[in-house]
């Protein structure tokens, strides 16, 4: 038998720079959707499509990818949706070097949408890493071992945001993808050093039976174990109603989260008429702000309870999302956006320490449905702003985040729900006990 490696730690470690480097792509290709625009002058339905549709990928492969963690471990599907990542990348780098800007008219639009949408598969790995570090960590820790991979691995799009306005004033729209490129590619290549599955999987992969694989992981710490295959996990997890409450408040604070990092730049350059630079800062301070408040609360999920957790940070985007709506003052808004960072970033953390609580035999599917569906929103989403654009005009840019009040105002009910059955089931077991 071979010599088993890694540690919680170190699957830790690997999954967070895989999922950190997956967000390569999608940080660079919604900002730069402008430049395109520019050339193709698309309507602003278009331009949103556009903009979203590597959410589109990084949001619904999470479902069948979530879910074969619990057949295969994380390492396989992680990688092929990392190298799917790279080749996207690596093409739109030849559409900017080769078309852009005298050969890109709107006839390239599809092949865009594609490459997008190739692109996003890097996002995609998001869930494959929660089933990953779940069956690392012990219940008790998932809070804050979920709270770190998603929280820092969430920190790629706010220092992208910060960092491209600059380099594509030093080395262009050609030179920004081709350093997005290296740089997605070196952390596939980290990843494929680093990232490792849990000991279960592990020696599954050796030829051992089912059972004796469980009992060895189970002396070397293992303590969450996968029931069935891909196809069993989603549907063990969809049979559970409390998947379905979770994957509904996900799409509202992570879909909600990268709706935002994806609108905000034209959102700050189209209504107040700032700089690039100033527009990639702001969207780098709301999208860092969630990125840190999703490591803290882990940690505030784990202490206070993850549907409480969720109540109380819903809250907070509610009243961030209604200062946007209503704001057309500069300090304002931004006071606004700063409150939905801190709402979504916490509601995110709170949802994934739900989770493994929730659906602990089948973590990969419930993964794959709460990660896919609920990042859905970040697709739907920014082509309902812009709908309020072009009936509006540029005071729909505010009249637009009517969206996040509402997504808002229906997530907190499902939260309130899911406290409500808490209380039920442990009313109800207490009887039995005293029975």
């Amino acid at each position: 038998m071979k010599e088993l490696k890694g540690t919680p730690s170190q699957g830790l470690f690997g999954a967070t720079v895989g999922f950190f480097s997956g967000f390569a792509a999608v940080a660079l290709f919604g900002p730069t959707a402008s430049r395109f625009n520019e050339v193709m002058q698309l309507d602003p339905l278009l331009l949103g499509l556009l903009i979203a549709i590597p959410s589109l990928s990084g949001s619904l492969l999470r479902i069948p990818f979530g879910a074969w963690v619990d057949s295969t471990g994380g390492r396989k599907p992680f990688l092929i949706l990392l190298w799917l990542s790279v080749l996207g990348m690596a093409c739109l780098l030849g559409v900017v070097y080769f078309l852009y800007p005298e050969k890109l008219t709107i006839s390239i639009y599809p092949l865009l949408l594609i490459l997008g949408f190739l692109s996003g598969c890097g996002i995609a790995t998001f869930s494959v890493g929660v089933g990953q570090v779940s069956y690392w960590f012990p219940q008790q820790r998932q809070g804050v071992a979920l709270g770190a991979y998603a929280g820092l691995g969430n920190l790629a799009p706010g220092l992208f945001s910060f960092l491209l306005p600059v380099v594509l004033g030093s080395w262009g729209l050609a030179g920004a993808y081709l350093a997005w490129l290296i740089f997605l590619l070196t952390g596939t290549l980290i990843y494929q050093y680093a990232g490792r599955n849990t000991f279960y999987f592990q020696l599954r992969q050796q030829g051992l039976a089912d059972e004796a694989a469980r009992e060895q992981a189970q002396k070397l710490g293992q303590q969450i174990f996968p029931r069935g295959n891909a196809k069993q996990s989603l549907v063990n997890a969809a049979k559970i109603r409390q998947t379905w409450l979770l994957v509904a408040i996900y799409f509202t604070t992570f879909g909600g989260f990268i709706a935002m990092t994806a609108w905000l730049p034209t959102y700050w350059k189209e209504f107040y008429q700032v700089s690039a630079v100033t527009a990639g800062s702001l969207t780098a301070l709301y999208s860092l702000t969630a990125s840190i408040m999703r490591v803290f609360g882990g940690t505030f999920a784990d202490r206070l309870g993850g549907e409480k957790t969720a109540l109380l940070a819903l809250g907070t985007s509610l009243v961030g999302g209604m200062i946007m709506t209503t704001s057309f003052s500069y300090p304002v808004s931004i006071m606004g956006v700063v409150l939905m960072a801190l709402g979504m970033g916490v509601g995110n953390a709170a949802v994934f320490k739900l989770m493994p609580q929730y659906v602990p035999q089948a973590v990969g599917g419930a993964a794959g449905w709460i990660g896919g569906l609920g990042a859905f929103g970040g697709f739907v989403i920014p082509p309902i702003l812009g709908i309020f654009v072009a009936v509006q005009g540029t005071p729909g840019y505010a009249f637009g985040f009517i969206t996040f009040v509402i997504l808002c105002l229906l997530s907190m009910g499902l939260a309130y729900n899911l406290i409500r059955s808490r209380r039920t089931t442990r009313k109800l077991s207490n009887v039995a006990s005293e029975q």
